[in-house]
């Protein structure tokens, strides 16, 4: 009798904390029950309101003179002297070269000499003339002898006339050997050095100058993107800027903003047939000569405005499997609702959006990744959205 007491004993011991066991298991999933409610997400939205947008293109250009000029010879000589420092400011009219004047002084002295000599028959014949013209009056002297004196003095007025042309001729000769700047602006380097021979009108240039304040901006569209523009500021869709005031900001090679604003002056009137393109030129001040010739540069261009649409922030905006644009708004009862959106282009760092959205709805750009369509979430304005301790704020997209 006592073995079998022992084991009821035991068994009842054993069904005792069997029942303590699960006691304790269901005080512990107790939390986790029907009876209980998780938080509902926290999520940071943007409230849609239509505004007025100026669009703009960006363009991929080159920087470009706004005057060049290649210096060259007129006339053919030995460089003496270079009369400038390379990569100077030089004056219009400014002195640059020297050639060896001596031939061309002694050509203009035998110009002088050859007019002086036309000069001084000229006066013979003249007196003759006059002499002539009174003894044929009393006839003196015959009519033909009268005739060729007439004669013989017009041809020493031509000679004379001729010997005046070939003085200039040589003056100016003589003056091309000073070679001076054809405008104002920067001098590059100098592609001959004193003793050098040259000769008139050669195609090296000597040196090139350029003009690079204000300087020019040519940006290339292309001829679809312009008829795009052009069919939507006919329907009304846009509103057309006033060339003469469309204003054009640059970036640099290095991605740096260029911190003067240019005015676009004229567009190109015809197609490139290789690059099926059109360039548009800017004009820019560039007082530090920031910007260079030949430069690679993108121009953002004043399109247009356009009235009435949203901007949705990108990192508000996905893609799914088929490409197309959606987002998710929180209802009015703060359900999560998905959105199929009609996309048109990139304004910044936003979306600008045409189609799928009405103006006061709360698109979600904070906390996407914990919702799915039909969750109820907690709404809080992404710009004053709280931040937990020890964690940090959402990176905006720049």
């Amino acid at each position: 009798m006592k073995t079998t007491d022992t084991i009821n004993l035991l068994l009842m011991a054993g069904v005792l904390a069997g029942m303590i066991v699960i006691n304790g298991c269901k005080q512990q999933a107790a939390p986790d029950g029907p009876g209980t409610s998780k938080p509902n997400p926290e999520v940071g939205v943007v409230i849609m309101a239509t505004e007025q947008v100026t669009l703009t293109m960006e363009l991929s250009g080159r920087i470009s003179p706004q005057m060049v000029a290649e210096v060259r010879p007129q006339v053919g000589g030995i460089i003496q002297k270079r009369l400038f420092t390379e990569g100077s400011e030089v004056k219009a009219g400014e002195a640059l070269y020297q050639i060896d004047p001596a031939t061309y002084q002694a050509a203009l002295a035998s110009a002088k000499a050859t007019l002086a000599k036309a000069e001084a028959n000229g006066f013979t014949l003249r007196q003759k003339t006059e002499r002539y013209k009174q003894l044929v009056a009393i006839s003196a002297v015959s009519r033909q002898e009268y005739d060729d004196a007439t004669a013989g003095l017009k041809q020493a007025e031509a000679d004379i006339e001729a010997g005046k042309a070939a003085v200039e001729t040589a003056r100016i000769n003589l003056a091309y050997t000073r070679i001076t700047a054809p405008i104002a602006g920067k001098i590059g380097r100098s592609t001959v050095t004193p003793g050098a021979l040259v000769i008139a009108n050669q195609a090296t240039a000597l040196a090139t100058i350029q003009q690079l304040d204000p300087i020019y901006v040519d940006v290339t569209q292309s001829s679809a993107d312009l008829l795009r523009l052009k069919r939507n500021l006919a329907s009304g869709e846009l509103k057309g800027n006033d060339p003469g005031q469309a204003t054009v900001k640059l970036l640099l090679e290095d991605g740096s903003p260029y911190p003067l604003e240019g005015t676009l002056k004229f567009s190109e009137v015809t197609v490139d047939q290789g690059t099926g393109s059109v360039t548009l030129r800017a004009l820019f001040p560039n007082p530090n000569q920031l910007l260079l010739p030949g430069m690679f540069v993108r121009g953002l261009v004043q399109e247009g405005v356009r009235e009435q649409v949203m901007l949705v922030p990108q990192r508000g905006v996905s893609r799914d499997p088929a490409g197309n644009a959606i987002a998710l708004v929180a209802s009015e009862n703060d359900v999560v609702e998905r959105r199929m959106l009609k996309t048109e282009r990139t304004v910044g760092d936003a979306w600008l959006v045409t189609e799928g959205l009405k103006a006061g709805e709360r698109v979600i750009v904070e906390g996407l990744q914990r919702v799915r369509p039909g969750a109820t979430v907690k709404v809080v304005p992404f710009e004053t959205k709280a931040v937990a301790p020890g964690s940090q704020p959402a990176a905006k997209q720049p």
